[in-house]
């Protein structure tokens, strides 16, 4: 593909975003329209097909700081004035095309021309944007997708599969895209830049080379699997270890597991998205688990021994008599086996849970403590507080 299509591509318009998105917003509406577009779920759509990949391609631009911001001066100079083909940026006075595309050799003081703007936006694509990039390998892009999994496996670690829609090097001809056996040759016709020179009078116009299709290379042995693309999109099922203690929303890297790199290059990376399913009884805080443990008041007030749940089985706590309701105790050991060999704690917060009903015993007993207790004033010291509080002021 030419850098003229590429240009012309709009990829907010692909993704249903402003041209001044943030990162999260490009990131919130990719995921949307993944989700939604996704082949696994519309098996045979092929329409739905092609606009998952459309997504994921504008994705991938977008998505890099470097190559948006090179997508956003190339599109900006094309629209301010310039058209393939034009003769002018909306005035009069000649250009060379080749110093446009890095195609013919830069006179001296100047840039060498839109290639280099170019050359890290169309890097991972099957076009160049022309000059000596058209011929050399580029590295795949890099990959997201996500993952859900329960809090017990966040915790201990697992294993899980991960199954990826995506385009992946051609395994017949290892991404040459010629057919096993073959290589591709350099086009006679443009030296393997991928453009041509034309010369009209003072005017020097340059375009992608007819009989190589701007990429500097012929094929004149096709790979049957592929087209001679080197790539091909197929459903592939990798098996990925989640690390213990993976925290919810971390992004984990898979090296070499992106798109392939196109001419042999190496292929990006995958990025891993971890989702986790909140437990039912215990929280999470860094290494720690927390819990929280119902008790009566006489428990408080006279002391008492809990056994309380963990991961791995249950242990006892000891509470003294005397600790207040809301007190959170430390069992060492008891947490989340960290990355840096250390393991956390398991934190217990008592709460007091008060009866709705009780037998007549109860309310009884619960009268003679009211009158034995009657002549203290829990609430004193809460008013010699504010007294104090407003005497100094």
């Amino acid at each position: 593909m030419s850098a003229r299509e590429w240009i012309e591509k709009d990829f907010y318009a692909e993704l249903g975003v402003s041209s001044t998105a943030s990162a999260e917003e490009i990131k919130r509406a990719y995921r949307k329209l993944a989700r939604k577009l996704h082949p696994d779920a519309n098996p045979g759509d092929t329409r739905t097909e092609e606009r998952f990949k459309s997504v994921s391609e504008a994705y991938g631009v977008l998505s890099d700081p470097d190559k948006r911001k090179q997508y956003d001066e190339a599109r900006s100079l094309f629209n301010g004035g310039f058209r393939p083909g034009g003769r002018g940026f909306g005035g009069s006075g000649g250009f060379d095309l080749g110093d446009l595309f890095g195609t013919a050799a830069p006179r001296t003081g100047e840039a060498g021309g839109l290639g280099d703007l170019l050359g890290g936006l169309f890097a991972n694509r099957g076009g160049g944007a022309g000059g000596a990039g058209a011929g050399r390998p580029r590295r795949g892009t890099d990959v997201e997708t996500e993952v859900r999994i329960d809090f017990t496996e966040a915790v201990r670690g697992a294993t899980v599969p991960l199954r990826l829609a995506s385009p992946t090097s051609c395994g017949s001809c290892g991404g040459s895209g010629a057919r096993a056996g073959t290589v591709p040759r350099v086009c006679p016709a443009c030296g393997g830049t991928g453009f041509v020179t034309h010369s009209q009078g003072t005017f020097a116009f340059s375009e992608p080379c007819r009989d190589c299709r701007g990429k500097g290379r012929i094929i004149d042995d096709p790979c049957t699997e592929c087209g001679g693309s080197g790539v091909s999109s197929r459903t592939r099922t990798l098996t990925m270890r989640i690390p213990a203690g993976v925290a919810d929303g971390q992004r984990i890297r898979l090296a070499g597991q992106g798109e392939p790199g196109m001419r042999g290059a190496p292929a990006g990376d995958l990025y891993v998205l971890v989702h986790v399913t909140p437990h039912a009884v215990f929280g999470r805080s860094g290494d720690d688990l927390t819990l929280t443990v119902p008790v009566s008041f006489p428990e408080l007030v006279m002391g008492t021994t809990l056994t309380v749940p963990t991961l791995d089985g249950t242990v006892k706590l000891k509470v003294p008599a005397g600790t207040s309701n809301g007190r959170t105790m430390r069992v060492r050991g008891k947490g989340i086996a960290g990355r840096h060999g250390r393991t956390g704690d398991l934190l217990v917060t008592l709460r007091v849970v008060v009866p709705t009903k009780l037998d007549r015993g109860a309310k009884e007993a619960l009268a003679a403590y009211a009158q034995a207790t009657a002549g203290q004033d829990l609430r004193a010291e809460l008013f010699t507080r504010v007294q104090g509080s407003g005497a100094a002021r």
